[in-house]
């Protein structure tokens, strides 16, 4: 594949998409091995990582939340995956240093094929996404930052904010006894973009927790398309008055692209957990349940299911209560799609290659045989250095409320924190001594 474009137009529009994992497995997945249900803690933790990210002070993004905990980062941009946010690290209330956890994240692809085969785009490398950076007005970035972007061929964008929104509750506990509460309120770090392709707008926000949650989210909105009012197979949903005008249904597919590097290690592991539950005995009692856990040593192509969840373990960190540092993938609300081998998995976990950069239509050279997209390069490789990628779709059957304009539908997955600290890195200070088995009446 080529590795320049020329700006690519959609002629007929789309709508976005995300949402989360679901699926079932494929001769096309690797073989995991099966390891004992405790997991070995890790050797011990590498020196802290540098506070400041080696990125100059114009990409550089920090912010300390509410309760002490900060958020570093760098951002980039480019015409194909828009907004990447490289060296990414964590730093919790009274740490010393702070904790690397991403050595890069990015969209992937935007894949939106519509029901009746008429029409299929691959929006980021081949609809124009990373051109279609949209200025934003401050109230678009209500109490935040505005940093303009230099576009190819476009010019300079008013198009990242930085800004900081009310979460809600972190946590809440009352003591025993009712003499006390516990709770704090508390805000999330977002950093978005807003990209149009065709009459759809896509705003892609990365979302930051003083607990140590990263929230990866789509959100489409825009207008759907005017020249798409004509599913008169079945295949669309009547907008408008009486049953003349059918807008087509279709769906979004959207990949990201994780590239962890916990603790700054380059051998990170990822491990699956299944749970089985049994039916009650019939002699009485409640039915049990067991958690197994598997080493995945070689790529995969992964489905989710009921009680089934992935986590990014640290080839080197561990918390100070001695065990291994992780990042679980959870994944939000999805409609798998059939239709494309890339689309039929829910996970994809890779070795790392420089040239393996777009879930499908890659346009990273990696030669003639190959393949083009993310299931083609699911063969057997042993994972040394893993990079992660999550698919979450959206089939959209529009509905009358979706014009004029079209609400925001979202779509998108958390990674959560795993032992990435000893407790909970928000615990109050009277609490702090609660390691382990609570005191009772507390």
């Amino acid at each position: 594949m080529p590795t320049q474009r020329n700006r690519p137009t959609r002629g007929r529009g789309a709508v976005l998409t995300a949402a989360a994992l679901l699926g079932a497995a494929t001769a096309a997945a690797a073989p995991a091995t099966a390891a004992p249900t405790v997991p070995r803690p890790p050797a011990p933790s590498r020196p802290a990582a540098p506070a400041v990210p080696d990125c100059s002070a114009a990409y550089r993004i920090t912010q300390k939340l509410d309760g002490g905990a900060t958020w570093r980062m760098c951002w980039r941009y480019d015409t194909d995956a828009g907004l990447t946010l490289d060296r990414v690290t964590y730093q919790p209330p009274g740490a010393a240093a702070p904790i690397k956890v991403l050595t890069s994240a990015r969209l992937a692809q935007i894949h939106v094929p519509y029901d009746d085969g008429g029409a299929e785009y691959d929006d980021l490398t081949g609809a124009g996404f990373g051109w279609g950076l949209q200025n934003l007005k401050p109230a678009e970035c209500p109490g935040g930052t505005l940093t303009t972007v230099k576009v190819p061929e476009v010019g300079q964008i008013k198009g990242l904010c930085t800004t900081t929104r009310a979460r809600g509750h972190a946590y809440r506990m009352a003591s025993d006894n009712g003499s006390k509460v516990w709770q704090a309120q508390s805000k999330d770090l977002l950093v978005y973009t807003v990209n149009k392709v065709g009459w759809y707008e896509y705003i892609s926000e990365w979302r930051f927790s003083a607990d140590g949650t990263v929230g990866a989210n789509v959100g489409a909105t825009g207008s759907l398309s005017p020249v798409d009012y004509n599913a008169t197979d079945g295949r669309g949903w009547p907008i408008g008055k009486g049953a003349r005008s059918y807008a087509t249904s279709h769906a979004h597919n959207v990949f990201w692209k994780l590239d962890f590097g916990l603790d700054g290690s380059t051998r990170d592991r990822i491990e699956q957990f299944d749970s089985t539950v049994t039916a009650p005995p019939a002699g009485g009692g409640g039915p049990t349940v067991k958690t197994t856990r598997t080493v995945v040593t070689k790529e995969l192509a992964g489905d989710a299911k009921n009680m089934r969840w992935w986590r990014v373990v640290s080839g080197t960190g561990r918390n100070a209560d001695g065990h291994a540092r992780s990042y679980e993938i959870v994944p939000g609300r999805t409609d798998t799609h059939a239709g494309r081998g890339f689309t039929k998995h829910d996970v994809y976990f890779t070795q790392a290659r420089a040239c393996e950069r777009f879930a499908s239509d890659n346009i990273g050279n990696c030669g003639p045989n190959a393949g083009d997209s993310v299931d083609k390069w699911v063969n057997g490789e042993t994972l040394v250095k893993p990079s992660v990628w999550v698919n979450i779709g959206f089939h959209h059957v529009a509905r009358d409320e979706d014009q004029q304009p079209m609400p925001v539908h979202w779509q998108g997955f958390q990674l959560a924190p795993r032992d990435v600290t000893a407790m909970n890195p928000l615990t109050p200070p009277d609490l702090a001594s609660q390691n382990g088995q609570p005191d009772l009446g507390s």
